[in-house]
């Protein structure tokens, strides 16, 4: 996949910087379009206007303004750095209406985005990046709140489990990894998996001109989530490309799971899919 049209979600205001930084980064590298949002669906005023004292609304929609715009001016700052202000383009949260982010997603090649911010005033500016990839069909790329890298990735560390979710990501990812000089592929459990007669995903990506290795590491009393940044970690990847939720959204919220927990606590940005 050719990454063309790229879709900057908003995630709060403490994780915007490093998420614009990364998707004005990709924009560059790729000669690439960007769009930017702020806007989960409905605004507070439509969800709870109602009971709203004219007064209260007055307060709030200045604030709702403000935060629209230093974001805004944000974006405008970073892209005209980048030399991007003929390719990109904010789109404020009137022009959005209840239009949600997953619905804008499937007009995109990526998502680029932060993990959902939980601060009180937010819920209606920011995307939950697992529900995008859950809801969209379009791959999304979380970068850590605070992330800083002088450049893109050039070591990408692919989680393989073999499943539906796992093959999704690595086909929507292999425009990056093609691109990087080395990839290396972790799987996780007892016991390593035996090489499959047709060589497999190694050298699926061989074949596709990655220097690829396998490296297999058993959980020993850890999460997997905890195995796989804590491998990324230790081959220097700056990217971990994995599958979304091979369960249901609901189990993963309520009891924890893979994909919530590298997203909450990952120390590079993921490439996810679902």
């Amino acid at each position: 996949m050719a990454f063309k049209n790229l879709l900057l979600a908003f995630s709060g205001e403490a994780a915007f910087a490093s998420s614009l930084a990364h998707a004005v980064k990709l924009a560059q590298h790729h000669d690439a379009w960007l769009t930017a949002i702020m806007r989960n669906g409905r605004s507070f005023f439509d969800r709870f206007g109602a009971g709203l004292t004219p007064v209260l609304r007055d307060q709030l929609r200045r604030f709702e303004d403000n935060d629209t715009a230093a974001a805004f001016e944000q974006f405008n700052t970073a892209v005209h750095a980048a030399g991007l202000d003929a390719r990109a383009e904010f789109i404020p949260p009137g022009r959005l209406e209840t239009v949600l982010p997953s619905e804008m997603a499937r007009h995109y090649d990526l998502v680029i985005t932060g993990f959902q911010s939980d601060l009180a005033g937010e819920e209606h500016h920011v995307v939950n990046p697992d529900m995008v990839a859950l809801h969209s069909g379009r791959p999304v790329l979380v970068v850590p709140e605070a992330y800083s890298a002088p450049a893109l990735a050039d070591h990408v560390l692919i989680a393989w489990d073999g499943k539906r979710a796992a093959a999704r990501a690595l086909g929507d990812a292999m425009d990056i990894i093609e691109g990087k000089r080395e990839a290396t592929v972790l799987t996780v459990g007892e016991q390593s998996p035996a090489e499959p007669a047709d060589g497999g995903i190694l050298r699926h990506l061989e074949r596709h001109g990655v220097s690829v290795r396998h490296i297999h590491r058993a959980a020993k009393g850890k999460s997997i989530a905890s195995v796989i940044e804590d491998s990324a970690d230790d081959v220097g990847a700056k990217l971990i490309v994995m599958g979304a939720y091979e369960h249901s959204k609901f189990s993963q919220d309520v009891f924890g799971g893979v994909t919530h927990d590298v997203l909450r606590t990952a120390r590079v940005p993921v490439f996810m899919s679902h």
